[in-house]
């Protein structure tokens, strides 16, 4: 993906430009229509999303919890957590998300202790919930 994806997102904000392009290389882009569910609760976590267009919400036991938009992230506590997702998540409007993978989401978080701070602090806020 092209660097320039990651400008004006949060989580990569204390990163320099030369980190978000060493992120950028680790990460894919993805675009899906409304109602394409990009986590199922239960299943095994794979990736990690961050939402750069659209909106999303956030079901746990079939219930709407949370709506997510620009910036906002999930797919953090399957993998840093409980390797299982704990709610699904469903695109509302078309939506363009930047995706990684455990591999290079373990890479992230090992080179880049800031992003991991937030992610850390993102995954107690969402437990206690």
């Amino acid at each position: 993906m092209d660097a320039k994806g990651l400008d004006g997102i949060p989580l990569f904000s204390s990163l320099s430009k030369n980190e978000r392009k060493q992120v950028a290389r680790w990460a894919d882009t993805i675009d899906v229509t409304a109602g394409t569910e990009l986590a199922r609760e239960g299943s095994f976590a794979h990736e990690f999303f961050v939402i750069s267009e659209g909106t999303a919400e956030v079901r746990h036991d079939g219930e709407v919890v949370n709506e997510l938009g620009p910036g906002d992230f999930f797919g953090e506590i399957g993998l840093l957590e409980t390797e299982r997702r704990t709610a699904s998540v469903v695109a509302t409007s078309p939506l363009t998300a930047i995706v990684m993978f455990q591999r290079e989401f373990r890479e992230l978080e090992r080179q880049h202790a800031e992003v991991a701070d937030r992610l850390r602090a993102a995954i107690r806020a969402r437990l206690s919930e």
